[in-house]
């Protein structure tokens, strides 16, 4: 039986809650103007927030969106910050109730998990199966279908006043990713399913949180129906090893039809079947059973970055020591893979340009 939550929205809208949430939605952004224009007057704004909210009269603003390639063209929705701060607060209560309902191997925008610890996973599983089914989610995020996702939280969150506030957060996302959607319709649907509120804002905290909400029902299907031992997911990326090619296709085809309940759909293609020890290409690396490359793609994009980075160093719009930062950020994440020849060859030359840099300085 499922286990519901009640009277939690009160600690929502604590003074110290949104605190914390302030503090949280801050970090390491003090020097943007929207978050130094609310930090000036900190307690009025925070107190203000915490009255719209008392009051149910809070309304979240509009959206600024951009795209980025990441590495597939992607486009985020910026919130305001003081609904980010919001965002903060409403995760700050109710994160830990559905946290511990989340499979261990669903890794993505969670503490302590994370893309390399996804990495390690799918390694293990490899090396002790001989196939695996690799899926991809088409349109995940505009995907995301408000009413189920509200069914969803209702099931444990039993305050109509929370419930209250995730309502205005979804609708402000409402027609944000409207464009990057294309309609899909689904057995049992009429010619009003086009209209059917959905898509999660590409940049919210809650909107992360809540695609994990979302998929959790996908993983425990996975678990509890399919009794998958060996299965992990990284947002809408998921592998599923075994030893019998023919079980994971069926597994696949009952995938489809639970998934059309979620109202998503697989990318067909990318999503098949193949000996693990060809490799499986995961989260920008190709995984193999005793070693791991990162993908010729992600080389090329960073080299083009450093390029880049460099001109701006010689223009002086870009500090030395940030750029020691970008790249060691890159080194720590290529490290993960058998990249020692790459990282020689792009960074051993630009050594004795950043010696030449800093004897200007």
């Amino acid at each position: 039986m499922t286990k519901a939550y009640s009277n939690l929205y009160q600690q929502v809208s604590t003074y110290e809650n949104l605190l914390i949430a302030f503090k949280k939605a801050a970090r390491g952004k003090h020097g943007l103007p929207s978050v130094a224009e609310f930090a000036f007057n900190e307690d009025d704004n925070l107190f203000q927030l915490q009255e719209e909210l008392q009051t149910k009269i809070y309304q979240p603003g509009p959206y600024h969106s951009f795209y980025i390639r990441d590495p597939k063209r992607r486009l985020v929705s910026a919130a305001p910050f003081r609904d980010r701060v919001t965002h903060h607060a409403l995760c700050n209560v109710i994160e830990p109730i559905f946290e511990r309902t989340f499979i261990g191997d669903s890794y993505a925008n969670r503490i302590g998990k994370g893309t390399h610890a996804a990495l390690n996973q799918a390694q293990r599983f490899a090396r002790g199966r001989r196939y695996v089914l690799q899926c991809d989610l088409r349109q995940c995020f505009p995907s995301i279908d408000h009413q189920l996702l509200r069914g969803i939280l209702a099931r444990k969150l039993h305050d109509d006043s929370l419930l209250w506030l995730c309502d205005q957060i979804l609708k402000s996302g409402e027609g944000v990713l409207e464009a990057e959607y294309e309609m899909v319709y689904f057995a049992g649907d009429d010619l009003f399913a086009a209209n059917r509120p959905r898509g999660l804002p590409i940049g919210n905290l809650t909107s992360q949180f809540w695609a994990n909400v979302y998929l959790n029902e996908l993983d425990q299907f996975v678990k509890r129906t399919l009794h998958v031992s060996a299965y992990l997911r990284y947002v809408d990326d998921f592998l599923l090893f075994s030893n019998d090619k023919r079980e994971l296709w069926r597994w696949k085809s009952a995938l489809v039809d639970f998934l059309a309940g979620l109202r998503l759909t697989l990318h067909q293609k990318e999503s098949t079947v193949y000996p693990t020890a060809t490799g499986l290409p995961f989260l920008g690396f190709r995984v193999y059973t005793d070693h791991r490359l990162l993908k010729r793609k992600n080389g090329a994009a960073f080299e083009r970055r450093f390029i880049l980075w460099r001109k701006q160093v010689s223009m002086g719009k870009l500090s030395i020591s940030k750029l020691h930062q970008r790249v060691l950020g890159w080194v720590a994440h290529a490290q993960n893979a058998d990249t020692w020849g790459l990282r020689r060859s792009l960074l051993m030359t630009p050594i004795a340009f950043q010696a030449r840099e800093r004897g200007r300085a």
